[in-house]
């Protein structure tokens, strides 16, 4: 067949990408068009994000796609991360700027919630994991600061959702970023909307939701003049980027529960592929999420805090006139001794804290542990934490299954971390499989390939990133001194923290 070429627009926290996915029927290989920063922005003591600035550094993406391949794009969907939204007004004005997930205006609002709603009928309502930065609780934040712009929102889109509005006039939210805003029932399949008229939320703003693949209509015409693009089809892929990189783990498992993955960048998603969510009160216990994916599936999942620690660090280094470039902070903290100190990635110290290392250090001092004084000493104690929670987590979701994991498969950026790579392998006692680092563009441009009929099954998807994609094996090693680092890790996280 003649080469299709799909795009995907693929938003992450740290960058955005305008990607071309070619696809031969049998490859498929991406393309990078376009490439810029995206982070908060500090606004009157908020934080908030630049969707504006990020549309149009969108636009400049498609118009270089159109330049280079013209008449043979098929389609275009947009990808990003969970749980931030825009509320657009009925004229389609956006009502205020909208926030990022890490503002501090959700700092206790979980706990308000409860009073109204208790913490395992939200569990039953939604399945999701409780995190403060949630959509429901930056909603209930903002219902309670700020009560009639709230009211004036005639559509709820989350991000991508968004942006496929400014591309073709959709005002729908697809299913898979749904499912991380803990407002959707795993069960009903719709919004909770009786668990959210008892929390005070209006919900004649919640739009329809749409399956993965689906085509929302054509690109808006003064967009495909602009850019040069014919009308193509705008096609909603998993939107959720955990959703689009799990749609391209490229295991030969499909429908079995003894694999794992772990999504691994900014955070860590880590989970299993299963055909229903599990809303059991043990999963309430261990706080786990269930979030939607391909073809009904659920991703039995937990999120952990991720490389954010190391990028963190990496940034005061800088700041402090010591620059890294990762592959050297890789090299200093494989140097530092071993086991000296652990956290726990996700302690509430490590959310946003003003300078990461002094957050490190004050959180080994608390526990009594030694201090990491070097770069690479601090680099080794987050990474050796990252992996011992994996091996944590992991534990609970075999225990969760009935299953247990065989393999573990690395995706995304972080697959290009080696020592956190081996250290996941050291840590858990299973081989761990990484690739590819592409995986969220390519779970974007290949559902948008099935969508059009080029692709069958999900099954044929891995299939094809399989034959695409260059991945690497790691075989655990030195697994008695991680048997003993785990115990310390477990007990550490048992003790109340001050």
């Amino acid at each position: 067949m003649a080469e299709q070429v799909y795009l995907a627009i693929d938003l992450g926290a740290e960058s955005g990408r305008v990607m071309a996915g070619l696809f031969d029927g049998q490859r498929i290989r991406l393309e990078e068009l376009h490439r810029f920063s995206n982070g908060p922005v500090n606004l009157a003591d908020t934080m908030r994000w630049d969707l504006l600035r990020l549309w149009s550094q969108i636009q400049v993406g498609l118009q270089k796609a159109a330049a280079r391949f013209g008449q043979s794009i098929v389609s275009v969907g947009v990808d990003t991360w969970g749980v931030d939204f825009v509320l657009l007004s009925k004229t389609g004005e956006m009502l205020g700027q909208p926030y990022h997930y890490r503002d501090a205006r959700t700092r206790g609002v979980m706990e308000h919630a409860f009073q109204r709603v208790p913490r395992p009928e939200i569990f039953a309502n939604t399945g999701l994991q409780f995190m403060e930065i949630n959509s429901l609780y930056q909603l209930l934040a903002m219902n309670e600061s700020n009560p009639a712009l709230v009211e004036l929102a005639d559509k709820f889109l989350m991000i991508p959702d968004f942006f496929h509005w400014l591309l073709s006039g959709s005002r729908v939210v697809e299913f898979t970023n749904a499912t991380t805003s803990q407002m959707y029932h795993p069960t009903n399949q719709n919004w909770s909307l009786d668990m959210l008229r008892k929390l005070g939320l209006p919900t004649h703003m919640l739009p329809e939701v749409v399956s993965p693949g689906t085509k929302l209509g054509r690109l808006r015409e003064d967009v495909a003049r602009r850019s040069g693009l014919s009308r193509l089809e705008v096609v909603a892929p998993a939107t959720h980027d955990t959703g689009a990189a799990i749609a391209a783990v490229p295991t030969e498992r499909t429908g079995s529960a003894n694999w794992a993955y772990i999504s691994s960048g900014t955070w860590s998603l880590m989970g299993l592929e299963l055909p229903h969510a599990v809303l059991t009160p043990r999963a309430l216990e261990l706080n786990v999420t269930n979030e939607g994916g391909i073809d009904g599936t659920y991703r039995l999942l937990k999120n952990i805090m991720g490389l954010w620690l190391v990028q963190e660090c990496r940034k005061s280094f800088e700041r402090n006139g010591a620059p890294y470039d990762y592959g050297l902070l890789a090299q200093v903290a494989s140097d530092a001794r071993p086991f000296r100190a652990f956290v726990d990635p996700d302690s509430s110290a490590f959310l946003a804290p003003h300078d990461m290392p002094e957050a490190i250090r004050d959180w080994c001092r608390k526990t009594y542990q030694e201090i990491p004084d070097t770069d690479g000493g601090l680099i080794r104690c987050a990474l050796e934490s990252l992996a011992l929670k994996y091996r944590l987590v992991l534990s609970w979701l075999e225990e969760l299954s009935g299953e247990r994991v065989e393999v573990i498969h690395i995706v995304g950026g972080g697959t290009q971390n080696d020592l956190l790579n081996q250290f996941t392998a050291n840590a858990t006692g299973r081989p761990v499989i990484t690739g590819p680092v592409e995986a969220t563009a390519l779970g974007n441009v290949l559902m948008q390939a099935r969508t059009s009929g080029s692709v069958g099954s999900l099954s044929q998807i891995r299939n094809i990133v399989r034959a695409s994609s260059s991945m690497q094996r790691y075989e655990p090693e030195h697994t008695a001194q991680w048997d003993e680092a785990y115990k310390r890790f477990t007990e550490l996280l048992s003790r109340r923290i001050p």
